[in-house]
């Protein structure tokens, strides 16, 4: 599992591990019943604190995208589409708040439709 992690940025590191496990399963790069790597190998190769990843897994856990089974590992959930689905949910209502923001600022809509597709 390749996840891209950017240190210059403020988006907390748990968070883009996050991200990027939401990105490649909804890419179905990872499908469902794969396994992921532990979280020490996986903060080993990120080269973080294991925290940082287990507070990420415990948060895609609760998401229901990951589940951690006894003494065989941590694997993706047969549940894809309903992560997929959620994490769409999640965009749409930040870019349905993020155009009623802009519409603050004297925008309609189609003008913000124009921008964007500018």
């Amino acid at each position: 599992m390749i996840i891209e992690i950017n240190y210059q940025t403020r988006t907390p590191i748990y968070e883009q591990i996050v991200s990027e496990v939401e990105r490649l399963v909804t890419l179905n790069i990872l499908k469902p019943n794969t396994q992921i790597p532990s979280i020490r190998e996986l903060a080993c190769n990120l080269s973080i604190n294991p925290n940082t990843v287990k507070k990420a897994y415990d948060i895609l856990e609760s998401k229901n995208i990951i589940v951690s089974k006894s003494t065989k590992g941590t694997f993706i959930t047969n549940n894809i589409q309903e992560a997929k689905e959620q994490k769409i949910n999640e965009t749409l209502i930040k870019l349905k708040n993020n155009i009623k923001e802009l519409e603050t600022y004297g925008l309609t809509k189609e003008e913000i439709m124009k921008k964007i597709q500018a």
